[in-house]
C-alpha cells in the first residue's frame, strides 16, 4: 500500500478487511483542558512522590527564586516555571531525586498597597496591625490563585510545602541570618543618602528601581559668590574678590537649599574670566569647560585673567545662593570635564558622592523635605514649605534665585533619572537614618565565590559581577509595616540602638513562639532582653522593616533543611531566573550566603530574558499587546484553548537566553507542531497495536531501511539527550522537528506503508518495520515528555505493549536506552545516497505527471540506465529488490546492457551521488494492472497480485 490515500476503490471494498490499517483508541483530536486533568495528578503529585523515594541516583535541587505574591501570573512567569519544569522532568528520567519546593514572596509595598486600596481611603486611619492583616490575607490570596495557575500548566514540586516569606519559620530564619550578619559586623545604621521614593514613603534598595530615559528635568546655571580666595591668590585677580562667582550647573536645582560645600578636582585647570555685558562680571569655570559654558549660558569671555590649578583652589569660601551663609570649596576627585563647569554644588544629604566627599572633611548633612518629598520647615524659606521638590519646589527655588540674581539660565533637560519600580513614580536621594549592609566588606569574596559557579549564559557572569562590584552598601530597612521587623530598640533619650547578641536572639525567640506581629502586640518591656530590662535605660520600639530582597535573599537556609541536601553537597545545583534578578535575588542570595557562610548559595546560575511581543515590544494594556498565558491554555474572547502543552511548546521553542517574543501567529505555528506530533504518534501507535515487546526482532533480522532508521534515530537521541543536558530545549525542538518532518513523514512512513498495510501479520519484513516502530516510539516519546508531559502520558496510555512492566506514567521509565548498535555509519552513508537519488527520481516522476504520462507515481515503471562501472550501479544493484519501495513505483529495474529508450525519458545527471558518470531514467506506464488489493500495477488484468494472492488464499 504505497497511496497516501485510502485504500478503498468501489471494487476494492471486498479486500479493505484483509488489509491491515493503523489501529488505536488514541484520538485525532483531544479536549486539551479535559486532557490535561485527566493526567495533571499523574504527571504531577503523584509523580513528585513516587521519584522521590524510587529514583536511584543522587537529588538535583533546583531553588525556586520566589515570585511575588501579588495578582495573576503574566507570560513570564510561564517562561520561567515552565524552563524550570522541562529541567525537573529530564532529571527524573534520568533517575535522579528532583528537589523542588515552590516559593511566594509575600511581603512588601505592592502588597501593602493593595491591601489599602481596598479599604477605599480609610487606610490612613488603619493601625499598623490592621494593615498587616490586612496584607498578610491579601498575600495568601494571590498565593492560592498562582498556585492553581501554576499548577494549571502541569508543573511538579511540593505544593504543599511551598515556601512563604511570611511563614513564622521562614521569618525566623531570616532574623538568624540578620543576627550572623550582625556579629560578623557587617550590619550598622547611619544616616545617609539613599534613594527615597515619595509615593511609597520609603527607602528603596538601588534592585527597586528602574531608570526610563525621557525623564525630564529642569538644569539650571546659577551662581554663587566668592567670599574669600586662599591667601596665595588674592593678589592675582584685578578686582575686588567679591566680585567673582562661581558658576555650578544641576538637574536638581531642589537641592540647592541643602548646599554645603562646592566640589572642584584638584588635578583640573579652572579659569578666572571676565566676561562682556553693561557692567563686567568675573567668573570662574574649569577651563575645559570655558568654550561649552559660553554656548550654553550665552556668554562672551572677554579675558582670561588667570588660570590656576584646582588644588590651589582648595579652602576658597563662597556665600550660599539663598541663606548668605559662609561655605567653602573642597575637594572631590569625580568631578569631571564632561559636564557642568568642572565645579559641582554639593548637598551630602541628597547625594552619594557629595555625601563621601563632605564626610571626608567633617560637614555636616542638610536635608530639609520630609517622607512625601516636600521641603519642611527646617528649609526656613516660608515660600519653599510644604512644597513638592520635584515639581513646585523646584520652580520655587528658581524663582527665588532668579529675583536675587543668581539664576543664570535655565532650560529643560532629558535624561535617565531613577524611578520607583513599583509606582512607576520617580524617586528623589534623601539621607534619613537607615539600616545597611556593609557589601563593602562582602563583594570581594562573593567574586571569588562565582569563580565556581557555572553560567548560563556565560555572558551572564559580567552582568551580575559589575552589579556587586558597583555597590558598596545595601540599604536593608524599610519604613512600611509589611514585613519582617528589624530586630532593634532605642534608647527613649540618646536614641542610640540597643543591638546586641542577647537582645538580637530574644527577640528572635518571641517571634518563632507568637510570630513578627508580636514586635506589634507587645510592648517594649516584654521584648527587651532580661539583661536590659533593669539597666536605668527606658527604650522604644524600632519602626523599620527589613528589604524584601533581604526577606527572598535567605532562601538558601531551606536547602539543607527542607531540600533535603546530601550532606556532603550543600548547595543547590541550579537558581533560575529573569535577567532583572542580577540585580535582585541573585545578588542578594549570594551576599547573605557568603557573609555567612562563605560560600555560594548555588552551584549553577541560569538567565532568562523578557517576554515581547511578535514585533519585539514591550507588553502593556494601554497599548493592547499583553498575552495571558491563562489565555493561550484555556481560551477566551475569540481564542481557542490550547492547553498546557502549547504554552510548554512555545518555552522550549524560544531561545530563551535573551528575550522572547509571542503572538497569535506564534502560537498557531506552535500549535501545529503539536498537532504534527500527536498525528506521528497515532500512526506509530496504530501500526503496533497488536505487536508485543516480546515480537520484536534481533537488529542482525532487520531489513535494511528499518536499520537505517534506526541510526537516525540514534543519533536523534543523542542530540535531543546533549541538548536537554545543555539546557538548549530549542536544540530539542529543532531535532524533533526535523525527525519529525523529514526523516519520518517525508521519508520513512511513505516508504513502509505499504509493508504495513498490505505484508500478512506475521511477515519478517513487516515486523522489521514494527521494531522500528516500537524503538521510535519509545524514544520520541521519552523526547517529548519533558516538555509536553500531557501528550507523552497519553501517548503512554495508549501504548499497549511497551515492556514487561506497565507504569502508572511515563516518567516512570527512565531515560531512552539508545543501543550503540544501531550507529551504523556505512549504511548511512548509502541511505543518504539513496534518499538523494530518490529525491531526483521523484522530480523526473512529477514531470512525467506534468506531461500526462502517469497520474500517480504507482502507474509508473522505472527503468534505470546506469553504467556497471559506477559506484551508483553497485549500490542500487544492492538494493534493486527494494527499488520499487523506496522509489513508490510498481516497478523499477537497472539496465546497463542497451540503449536508452528514447520514449518519455527524462534525463539526469547523477555524478553528484557518486555515480561517476551522467545516467538516465525512464519513466512510463507500469506494464501490468492495478492489483485490487495493494494498488500496485504488478497484476495481472481482474486478478490480485501474487503477494495478495498469497495472503488471501491463507
Amino acid at each position: 500500500m504505497h497511496s497516501k490515500d485510502t485504500p478503498l476503490g468501489t471494487s476494492d471494498k471486498s479486500y479493505a478487511a484483509t488489509l491491515l490499517l493503523p489501529k488505536t483508541d488514541f484520538p485525532l483530536q483531544v479536549d486539551a483542558i479535559k486532557r490535561d486533568e485527566q493526567y495533571r495528578q499523574r504527571t504531577t503529585v503523584e509523580l513528585y512522590d513516587w521519584q522521590a523515594e524510587n529514583n536511584p541516583k543522587d537529588s538535583f535541587i533546583l531553588h525556586d527564586g520566589p515570585p511575588y505574591a501579588n495578582g495573576h501570573l503574566h507570560i513570564g512567569h510561564a517562561l520561567n516555571k515552565i524552563l524550570k519544569d522541562i529541567i525537573l522532568r529530564y532529571k527524573i528520567l534520568q533517575g535522579h531525586k528532583v528537589s523542588y519546593i515552590p516559593g511566594w514572596d509575600c511581603h512588601g509595598l505592592p502588597i501593602e498597597l493593595k491591601a489599602l486600596e481596598r479599604q477605599r481611603g480609610q487606610g490612613s486611619a488603619l493601625s499598623p496591625l490592621e494593615i498587616r492583616d490586612l496584607a498578610r490575607k491579601t498575600a495568601l490570596e494571590a498565593v492560592n490563585i498562582q498556585k492553581a495557575e501554576f499548577l494549571s500548566w502541569g508543573l511538579i514540586g511540593d505544593w504543599e510545602n511551598a515556601y512563604l516569606t511570611l511563614d513564622k519559620d521562614y521569618e525566623v530564619r531570616q532574623l538568624k541570618v540578620f543576627h550572623e550578619m550582625m556579629k560578623r559586623g557587617y550590619i550598622y545604621r547611619q544616616n545617609k543618602p539613599v534613594y527615597w521614593s515619595p509615593s511609597s514613603r520609603t527607602a528603596l534598595a538601588e534592585a527597586e528601581l528602574e531608570y526610563p530615559d525621557d525623564h525630564k528635568s529642569i538644569s539650571i546655571y546659577a551662581t554663587m559668590v566668592i567670599d574669600k580666595l586662599p591667601l596665595p591668590l588674592q593678589n592675582i585677580l584685578p578686582t575686588d574678590q567679591s566680585r567673582v562667582s562661581i558658576i555650578v550647573w544641576t538637574t536638581t536645582p531642589w537641592t540647592l537649599p541643602s548646599n554645603q560645600a562646592i566640589g572642584i578636582n584638584p588635578d583640573m585647570k579652572y579659569s578666572f574670566v571676565e566676561v562682556e555685558g553693561d557692567k563686567k562680571e568675573y567668573f570662574l569655570i574649569a577651563s575645559e569647560r570655558l568654550s561649552e559654558v559660553q554656548k550654553d549660558v550665552n556668554i562672551v569671555v572677554n579675558e582670561v585673567l588667570a588660570e590656576i590649578l584646582g588644588s590651589y583652589l582648595i579652602h576658597t569660601t563662597y556665600r550660599h545662593p539663598i541663606y548668605d551663609t559662609i561655605h567653602k570649596v573642597i575637594a572631590a576627585s569625580y568631578v569631571n570635564e564632561c559636564s557642568g563647569t568642572g565645579l559641582v554644588h554639593l548637598a551630602p544629604g541628597h547625594g552619594m558622592e557629595d555625601y563621601e566627599a563632605c564626610k571626608a572633611q567633617s560637614i555636616a548633612i542638610f536635608s530639609p523635605v520630609d517622607d512625601f518629598g516636600r521641603f519642611t520647615k527646617d528649609v526656613k524659606i516660608p515660600d519653599f514649605v510644604g512644597k513638592n521638590v520635584l515639581t513646585d519646589g523646584t520652580e520655587a527655588v528658581i524663582d527665588y534665585l532668579r529675583s536675587n540674581g543668581r539664576l543664570l539660565k535655565q532650560q529643560q533637560y532629558e535624561h535617565k533619572y531613577p524611578y520607583d519600580w513599583r509606582t512607576k513614580k520617580p524617586v528623589i536621594l534623601r539621607a534619613t537614618p537607615q539600616w545597611f549592609a556593609n557589601v563593602e566588606e562582602i563583594k570581594k569574596r562573593a567574586i571569588e565565590a562565582l569563580q565556581n559557579v557555572r553560567m548560563l549564559p556565560e555572558t551572564a557572569r559580567h552582568r551580575l559581577e559589575s552589579f556587586i562590584l558597583s555597590r558598596n552598601e545595601w540599604c536593608i530597612s524599610r519604613q512600611r509595616a509589611w514585613g519582617v521587623p528589624i530586630p532593634v530598640l532605642y534608647d527613649k533619650e540618646t536614641g542610640d540602638p540597643l543591638l546586641t547578641n542577647e537582645s538580637v536572639q530574644h527577640i528572635t525567640e518571641i517571634i518563632r513562639e507568637h510570630g513578627s506581629d508580636a514586635w506589634w502586640t507587645m510592648d517594649e518591656n516584654e521584648l527587651i532582653a532580661p539583661e536590659y530590662r533593669n539597666n536605668g535605660c527606658g527604650y522604644r520600639k524600632g519602626m523599620d522593616i527589613m528589604d524584601v530582597w533581604f526577606d527572598s535573599g535567605i532562601s538558601w537556609t531551606l536547602i539543607d533543611e527542607k531540600l533535603k541536601r546530601e550532606s556532603h553537597r550543600s548547595v543547590a545545583d541550579l537558581y533560575l531566573e529573569g535577567s532583572d534578578q542580577h540585580r535582585g535575588w541573585f545578588q542578594s542570595s549570594l551576599l547573605t550566603s557568603v557573609a555567612v557562610l562563605s560560600k555560594s548559595p548555588y552551584s549553577m546560575l541560569v538567565t532568562h530574558g523578557f517576554v515581547l511581543d511578535e514585533k519585539s515590544r514591550k507588553m502593556s494594556k494601554s497599548v493592547g499587546n499583553v498575552v495571558s498565558p491563562v489565555t493561550v491554555t484555556h481560551g477566551g474572547k475569540g481564542k481557542k484553548a490550547n492547553g498546557a502543552d502549547v504554552l510548554r511548546l512555545w518555552v522550549a521553542s524560544s531561545e530563551y537566553t535573551s528575550d522572547v517574543t509571542i503572538g497569535s501567529k506564534i502560537l498557531e505555528q506552535i500549535a501545529d507542531y503539536l498537532k504534527k506530533y500527536r498525528n506521528t504518534a497515532r500512526f506509530l501507535l496504530g501500526n503496533i497495536n497488536t505487536f508485543d515487546y516480546k515480537m520484536l526482532l534481533d537488529y542482525s533480522q532487520l531489513k535494511s531501511v528499518d536499520k537505517y532508521m534506526l541510526h537516525e534515530l540514534y543519533h536523534f537521541g543523542k542530540t535531543v539527550t546533549n541538548a536537554y543536558n545543555d539546557f538548549a530545549f530549542i536544540k530539542v525542538m529543532q531535532a524533533l522537528n526535523i525527525f519529525t518532518y523529514s526523516s519520518l513523514s517525508a521519508f520513512y512512513f511513505d516508504i513502509v506503508k505499504d509493508t504495513l498495510y498490505a505484508d500478512s501479520a506475521q511477515s519478517l519484513r513487516r515486523r522489521s518495520v514494527q521494531t522500528a516502530f516500537y524503538h521510535i516510539l519509545t524514544t520520541y516519546m521519552l523526547s517529548l515528555a519533558p516538555i509536553a508531559p500531557h501528550l507523552a502520558e497519553e501517548i503512554y496510555s495508549h501504548f499497549k505493549h511497551v515492556g514487561a512492566v506497565k507504569h502508572s506514567s511515563v516518567f516512570k521509565l527512565g531515560w531512552m536506552d539508545l543501543n550503540p548498535q544501531w550507529d551504523n555509519p556505512q549504511l548511512q552513508s548509502e541511505w543518504e545516497v539513496l534518499k538523494k537519488f530518490r529525491s531526483e527520481v521523484n522530480n523526473v516522476l512529477e514531470k512525467a505527471r506534468k506531461n500526462k504520462i502517469i497520474k500517480s507515481s504507482l502507474e509508473a515503471a522505472v527503468d534505470i540506465y546506469v553504467s556497471d562501472a559506477s559506484s551508483l550501479y553497485t549500490l542500487l544493484q544492492k538494493y534493486e529488490k527494494d527499488l520499487d519501495l523506496i522509489l513508490i513505483t510498481s516497478n523499477a529495474s537497472i539496465i546497463t546492457d542497451r540503449a536508452v529508450d528514447e520514449k518519455h525519458h527524462f534525463m539526469l545527471d547523477i555524478e553528484n551521488l557518486g555515480g561517476g558518470s551522467n545516467s538516465n531514467i525512464v519513466v512510463k506506464k507500469a506494464a501490468k494492472h492495478k492489483c485490487p488489493r495493494c494498488w500496485i500495477y504488478n497484476a495481472d488484468e481482474g486478478k490480485l497480485c501474487k503477494r495478495c494472492e498469497a495472503i488471501i488464499s491463507i
